[in-house]
């Protein structure tokens, strides 16, 4: 793959891309709209489809949570680099209230949070970072809450 290929699908706008394409997302009719290119920060939207409404005429639950998923760790796989392993170790979602139409969600990974689980990686730690998202309506009213829980370790120190 030559060089300019590699450059561009690690960028934030090819990432963008390939999340757009990829099928689950696709089946979902998710879409990651925004995508910041120090990956501090990410919005994704879906909206209501025949193929992603439930039998009671509502966002199917699943199709809520996959929007959420994989969107925390890969912005902080991206900010902390190749020297750690980022996975997802738990999660949780808590219904409020029945999706209907577009719904969306926003992710921020700050600068400061970053440097502190660099800091406790490098020290050997496990680190268990949590990182709470509400899906929203489009009037703004929370549909969902869910706390993701990440596991993260410096390579060197993972046995």
């Amino acid at each position: 793959m030559s060089k300019i290929i590699r450059r561009y699908i690690n960028s934030a706008q090819g990432i963008r891309r390939l999340l757009n394409w990829y099928r689950p997302y696709r089946g979902a009719a998710i879409k990651v709209t925004a995508l910041s290119d120090d990956f501090t920060y990410a919005r994704v939207e879906m909206r209501q489809r025949w193929y992603n409404t439930n039998y009671v005429g509502t966002h199917f639950g699943g199709s809520l949570y996959a929007m959420v998923d994989p969107m925390y760790m890969l912005l902080l796989m991206r900010q902390l680099g190749h020297d750690y392993i980022v996975w997802d170790k738990s999660a949780e979602i808590d219904f409020k209230r029945p999706g209907k139409g577009r719904v969306y969600a926003e992710f921020k990974v700050s600068a400061e949070q970053v440097a502190k689980i660099r800091a406790a990686a490098d020290r050997g730690e496990k680190v268990l970072p949590e990182w709470p998202v509400d899906v929203l309506d489009e009037k703004g009213k929370v549909v969902a809450k869910v706390q993701k829980t990440l596991y993260v370790k410096k390579k060197s120190a993972a046995a």
